[in-house]
């Protein structure tokens, strides 16, 4: 079997917002501004901050843009630790029954009730390369590491989808634990 060789991306902390949302964090008809296109296709960095408030602290989080049809806050371990968020940890887009927390923004606050997640590792696919790797939307694969950290992880979850570009996303106590480095390290997939 062919050894399947993927980019690796780290995942910092920020959030996707509705345009209700939005409205009320930066005032009604903002728009959001373009820092740098992400390699999801229509997936962008902003210059854009806002404060997330959790029970025990609080901390200055990016948006990612374009808006979306659900708010979701996404956090790793240590970041929910720090901020006393108890935050499930989930596929992007499952924030239904998830922890709750509040964005401050220079225009106003919003206190979110969900929304709050610790996002599954995964591996966005093209139907093109899932095809030709032999993997099916929401398999579970697991990742092998290079370098002087190297590490196997368990439970990576495919998504297949046409929007999609092939790129593996881990946050950001995953990637430092592996020893990544930018810029573009490398994994391979293993099937079982």
């Amino acid at each position: 079997m062919q050894a399947i060789t993927v980019i690796i991306e780290s995942s910092a902390k920020h959030c996707h917002v509705t345009r209700e949302t939005l409205d009320a964090l930066f005032g009604k008809g903002f728009e959001l501004e373009v820092k740098k296109m992400l390699s999801q296709p229509g997936q962008f960095a902003t210059p854009h901050r806002v404060t997330l408030v959790g029970p025990r602290a609080s901390t200055s989080i990016a948006i990612v843009g374009p808006c979306r049809k659900v708010n979701q806050v996404e956090l790793s371990l240590t970041d929910q630790r720090s901020l006393g968020i108890t935050a499930p940890i989930r596929e992007s887009g499952d924030v239904k029954g998830s922890a709750g927390c509040k964005l401050i923004g220079p225009c106003g606050e919003v206190e979110l009730s969900e929304g709050a997640i610790i996002a599954k590792r995964h591996i966005h696919l093209t139907p093109e390369d899932a095809e030709k790797f032999g993997i099916k939307d929401k398999q579970i694969v697991k990742l092998k590491t290079t370098g002087e950290r190297a590490l196997v992880f368990d439970e990576v979850v495919a998504r297949v989808h046409r929007e999609y570009a092939t790129f593996v996303h881990l946050d950001f106590d995953e990637y430092n634990a592996a020893g990544l480095k930018d810029p573009d390290p490398t994994g391979e997939i293993i099937l079982d």
